[in-house]
């Protein structure tokens, strides 16, 4: 059995998704890339959406309340934990398949 261990080290500290497309799968390639985007993008604008009255207060008051921030990332982290739990889902699945990927011709899209 051989190991792609370049596809793996792309996928696992670059961007998953990349290591797919080294071996040649454009399509999986393509679609891992998309959702880890979709997953970290969303759990960021979760967490600054819910920031951004704290954020804004503190720039108006020069003071930042470090107990409002952390109700605000209670209140939210909910939802943005939800998202990187599916992100690490979906980084964990991109490094084991880049890793054992056979790369044969049969495969519909490579």
């Amino acid at each position: 059995m051989k190991l792609n261990i370049k596809a793996a080290l792309l996928s696992a500290f670059v961007l998953p998704g990349l290591g797919q497309l080294k071996n040649g799968r454009r399509a999986k390639g393509g679609i891992l890339l998309l959702l880890s985007n979709v997953f970290l993008i969303g759990a960021v604008f979760v967490v600054l959406r819910g920031l951004g009255p704290v954020l804004v207060k503190a720039k108006i008051t020069g003071v930042v309340d470090a107990n409002a921030v952390a109700e605000t990332m209670a209140s939210g982290g909910a939802v943005a934990m939800g998202l990187l739990a599916f992100f690490a889902a979906v980084w964990c699945y991109a490094v084991v398949d880049a890793l054992f990927d056979r790369g044969d011709e049969t495969d519909a899209d490579g």
